[in-house]
C-alpha cells in the first residue's frame, strides 16, 4: 500500500503542521483536516511544509503601548518567509496597565496561561512573543516557559518624548511629578489638562526606567532577544528592522531546536539580576522575574540579590533615578554599552536564542563609543543596586525599597505609623484636613498584596497627604505590601511578606506604632513587643479573602506571595530545576 502525505508518521520530522495533531481518533485524518481547512485560506503543500513560527498578536485597541503591533507583524512575517519559514499569527489577551482594572497585575496570570496554551494547542515549531506593556513580557515568557518551545521575544519599544512649555517631558515619571504639583496646587488644572497632551507622544511603551524598559532590558539580559531588541524606540526603523531580524531568528532556533530551557538558565537569571540593579530598574522587575523562574523549577533568592546589589552600582542615567529617556539609552548604544561596562559582573557563558553565548554577543558589539547615558562602573549614578532588600519582624519573609529613587536623608528613618486599613481607607481619609499626620511620620497601608487587593496593584505609591503637599512636602516613607510603578520615586517600602490580607505581622500595625526604616542595615521593624502582636492577633483574627465563583475564585485560591512571584501555584515547574 502506498504512503499518503496525510500520514503523521510518515517522516521523521513530526513538527509543522504535523505537530500537536487535534484528537479525532485517527491521526490520519487530523491531518487531512486540518491540511483541509488550512487550504481554504489559499496555503499550498510547499508553504506548508516549511517550518512553521507562530507570531503571538498582542495588538488592541486598548493597548496603546502596543500601537505599532500591526507594523511588528508584517516585518516578522517578512523575516521568518525570507529565512525560509511560515509565519502564523494568532491573537492572544493583551493587556494595558492603565486600562486593565482592578490592575493589570491580575490579569498577568491569566495572559500567561493563554499564551502557553496557545502555544500547546496549535501546530509551530517556534513563537515569536510579541509585547511590551509591563505585564505582558513577563507573561509570555511564563506561558512560554512552561510550554517548552522554541521561543523569541520582540519588544514592542518605547514611545517617544513630548515637550511642555520647553521643558522635555515623557510617562510616566513625568505623569506623577505634574499631577504631585497639581495636587500640592502649584499649577492649575488647565496647566494639567495642557501637560497631558504631550507625556505620551507616540504609541509604544514609558519613555522611562519603568517596568516594560526594564523588562525589555531584562529578556535582552536573559538572551531572549536579538541582540539590540530592547532600546529602539516603537516608531523607529530600527524597531522594524529588529521585527525582521527576529523572524529570522525564529526560523533558526526552529530548525536548531532551541528551546526555550536552554535559555533561561539559572546564568540568565543572573544576568537579569545584575541588569535589573545597575538599569536602577523597576521593583516589579522581582517579581516578573521570580515568576518567570518558578515556570523554570528556579527560586530567586532575595538574599542573592542583595549580595548582588552591594556591588553593583546603577550605571544608567535614567528617569527615574536619573535625567534621561529610553531614546536617549537606544542612541548612547543600548544595552551593549551597558553590558559592555557590566561585562566583569556578568556570565558570558549564559547561551542566548542567537545560539551564541552573551560573552560572544558583547564582543561582537564592537567597541563602545563616547556617550553620556551609561556611566562607568568608576563614576556610577548610585554606588549600589538600585533596589535592597529588607527584612524585620515587620516583614519576615522579605521587603524592598529602591533607593536609588529614595530620598537618602529618610533612608535611615525611625516615626510613628499612620495607618490605612485598605484603598477605599485611604481614598477616604489621605486629603483630609484633619488626618493626624507630620512630614516625619510613616505612611502604611494594608491590604494591597496578592490576595489583599486583589491582584497587588501600584498603588504603593501613595500620594503625599494633601495637608503635607501644600506645605511643600515632596517625600514621605510609605509602606506597603503592594507594589509601585517602575516609574514611580520616593521613600518607598514594597512587597512586605506576607502580605495582611494572609495574617502578615503588617496586618497587626496600628496608627501611633513606632516603626523603623535602616537601608544601611537592611531592616524593617516594628517597634512593638512580639507578645502585644501576638495578642493583637489573637483579638482580630484575619480571615483570608475569598470569591465564589470565575477567574476571581481560581485567583484567590491559587495565588502565591511576592517573593514567589505571585504566580499562580499550579503553574510553577512541579519540580526544582536539576532535582
Amino acid at each position: 500500500m502506498s504512503s499518503s502525505p496525510f500520514d503523521p508518521d510518515d517522516s521523521a520530522d513530526t513538527g509543522g503542521m504535523r505537530k500537536g495533531l487535534t484528537s479525532y481518533g485517527d491521526q490520519g485524518f487530523s491531518l487531512f483536516l486540518r491540511k483541509a481547512f488550512i487550504k481554504g485560506a489559499g496555503f499550498t503543500d510547499a508553504a506548508l511544509d516549511r517550518p512553521v513560527i507562530g507570531i503571538a498578536n498582542t495588538g488592541s485597541a486598548y493597548n496603546p503601548c502596543h500601537g505599532n503591533a500591526p507594523q511588528l507583524i508584517d516585518a516578522v512575517k517578512r523575516g521568518v518567509m525570507l529565512a525560509g519559514g511560515l509565519p502564523m499569527e494568532f491573537p492572544t489577551i493583551s493587556i494595558h496597565e492603565s486600562f486593565a482594572a482592578p490592575t493589570s497585575m491580575y490579569l498577568r496570570n491569566l495572559m500567561s496561561m493563554d499564551t502557553e496554551e496557545m502555544i500547546r494547542a496549535q501546530p509551530m515549531d517556534a513563537v515569536v512573543l510579541i509585547g511590551g506593556c509591563d505585564k505582558t513580557v513577563p507573561a509570555q515568557l511564563m506561558g512560554a516557559a512552561s510550554a517548552g518551545l522554541p521561543a523569541i521575544q520582540l519588544i514592542t519599544g518605547s514611545m517617544l518624548t513630548g515637550s511642555h512649555r520647553g521643558e522635555r517631558v515623557g510617562a510616566c515619571t513625568d505623569c506623577r511629578r505634574y499631577w504631585a504639583r497639581f495636587r500640592a496646587e502649584e499649577i492649575d488644572a488647565a496647566e494639567t489638562a495642557e501637560v497631558n497632551n504631550e507625556l505620551v507622544a507616540s504609541v509604544g511603551t514609558c519613555s522611562v526606567m519603568g517596568t516594560a524598559s526594564t523588562m525589555a532590558c531584562l529578556a535582552e539580559a536573559m538572551g531572549m532577544t536579538v541582540p539590540g531588541g530592547a532600546s529602539p524606540p516603537a516608531v523607529t526603523a530600527d524597531r522594524i528592522r529588529i521585527a525582521e531580524q527576529t523572524g529570522a531568528q525564529a526560523v533558526q532556533i526552529a530548525r536548531d531546536r532551541l528551546t526555550i530551557d536552554k535559555v533561561l538558565t539559572p546564568a540568565a537569571f543572573e544576568n537579569a539580576m545584575r541588569v535589573l540593579l545597575a538599569i536602577g530598574g523597576s521593583t516589579n522587575g522581582i517579581v516578573h522575574l521570580a515568576a518567570i523562574a518558578g515556570r523554570m523549577g528556579l527560586d530567586i533568592d532575595l538574599a542573592t540579590l542583595d549580595r548582588m546589589g552591594r556591588e553593583t552600582p546603577v550605571l544608567l542615567d535614567l528617569k527615574p533615578s536619573g535625567q534621561h529617556y529610553m531614546e536617549d539609552f537606544h542612541a548612547a548604544g543600548g544595552m551593549a554599552t551597558l553590558l559592555r561596562e557590566l561585562k566583569p559582573l556578568l556570565r558570558l557563558d549564559a547561551l542566548t536564542v542567537t545560539g551564541r553565548m552573551l560573552g560572544e554577543e558583547i564582543e561582537r558589539a564592537g567597541p563602545g563609543f563616547k556617550q553620556d547615558v551609561v556611566r562607568s562602573i568608576a563614576k556610577p549614578i548610585y554606588p549600589q543596586g538600585g533596589i535592597a532588600v529588607l527584612r524585620g519582624n515587620l516583614a519576615p519573609g522579605g521587603a524592598i525599597i529602591k533607593q536609588s529613587a529614595a530620598d537618602a536623608q529618610l533612608m535611615e528613618h525611625e516615626g510613628r505609623a499612620v495607618v490605612f486599613e485598605n484603598l477605599e481607607d485611604l481614598a477616604r481619609r489621605i486629603d483630609s484636613d484633619d488626618l493626624d499626620v507630620t512630614r516625619d511620620d510613616i505612611l502604611v497601608l494594608k491590604n494591597i498584596g496578592p490576595k489583599g487587593a486583589p491582584g497587588m496593584p501600584e498603588a504603593g505609591y501613595m500620594p503625599i497627604p494633601r495637608k503635607l503637599a501644600r506645605a511643600g512636602v515632596k517625600d514621605i516613607v510609605r509602606i506597603s505590601d503592594g507594589r509601585m510603578s517602575g516609574t514611580a520615586f520616593g521613600t518607598i517600602v514594597l512587597h512586605v511578606t506576607p502580605e495582611s490580607a494572609v495574617g502578615g505581622p503588617l496586618a497587626h500595625v496600628r496608627s501611633g506604632d513606632r516603626i523603623r526604616l535602616s537601608v544601611a542595615n537592611r531592616e524593617l521593624s516594628l517597634l512593638v513587643p512580639d507578645e502585644e502582636l501576638a495578642r493583637r492577633a489573637r483579638e482580630c483574627p484575619i480571615t483570608e479573602p475569598t470569591a465564589e465563583r470565575g477567574y476571581r475564585k481560581l485567583f484567590l485560591q491559587s495565588v502565591t506571595q511576592a517573593d514567589q512571584g505571585a504566580d499562580f501555584d499550579f503553574l510553577r515547574a512541579p519540580k526544582k530545576a536539576g532535582s
